[in-house]
């Protein structure tokens, strides 16, 4: 794919996520959107079970600050040792460190309470949007982006593709099980976290388009 052409489907991208959550953020701050949350919710904790308690509570803990911070280290090095692909490293650090700075920005400018018809785990702070939703598709996003053009079989780019989006979805749903968020929540993480990666990733194309650009221009002088 030209390089012009991932420029453009990355600010679509990242324009796109803005307008969904720039409407989801409305909603939220008008309240117009409580009752389908509620109802959601009910559906979703319908299903509780001892068994399937334990599996969102997993779930919920993979998606935790923590662990998404000893996982990208991992990533991190895998990028760093092997690939030595230095650009793609300040990139995922850049991506990664961004996300909690700009979800904290978030929670704190709407301050939601959390919902609490019946949660079954304690927790505190601000609900919108999802701290562990952002977490889960700022990590296995730009893993995904960074990962697949390295991936020669096309099963092993379905593979990952699979993958991310399973535990993405996965994240956000334990939350909504758990009862510590609202559905809008874990959508409205969903799409802040694609607007800072879209962003992000033009940012980075465009930098390497620059610097090709003068590359190209030193060595034809």
């Amino acid at each position: 794919m030209k390089l012009k052409s991932q420029l453009s489907i990355a600010f679509v991208f990242s324009l796109f996520s803005l307008i969904v959550f720039g409407l989801l953020a409305h909603f939220v701050h008008s309240h117009d959107i409580v009752r389908v949350d509620s109802q959601i919710i009910a559906l979703v904790q319908g299903l509780e079970t001892i068994n399937l308690t334990v599996f969102m509570e997993l779930l919920s803990f993979i998606g935790s600050a923590p662990v998404i911070i000893i996982v990208s280290l991992f990533i991190l090095l895998f990028l760093y040792k092997r690939l030595k692909h230095r650009q793609e490293f300040v990139l995922f650090i850049g991506v990664m460190v961004g996300s909690p700075m700009l979800n904290f920005i978030l929670k704190t400018l709407f301050k939601r309470a959390r919902p609490d018809f019946h949660r079954l785990v304690e927790i505190s702070g601000y609900s919108f949007p999802s701290g562990h939703a952002m977490n889960a598709f700022t990590f296995y996003g730009i893993t995904t982006f960074l990962l697949w053009r390295h991936i020669p079989k096309r099963w092993g780019r379905t593979v990952l593709l699979f993958f991310s989006g399973t535990m993405i979805l996965g994240i956000g749903i334990s939350r909504i099980y758990l009862g510590v968020h609202y559905p809008t929540d874990i959508i409205g993480g969903y799409f802040a976290s694609a607007t800072w990666i879209g962003f992000s990733i033009w940012t980075f194309q465009r930098i390497r388009d620059r610097q090709a650009h003068n590359y190209k221009r030193l060595g034809t002088s």
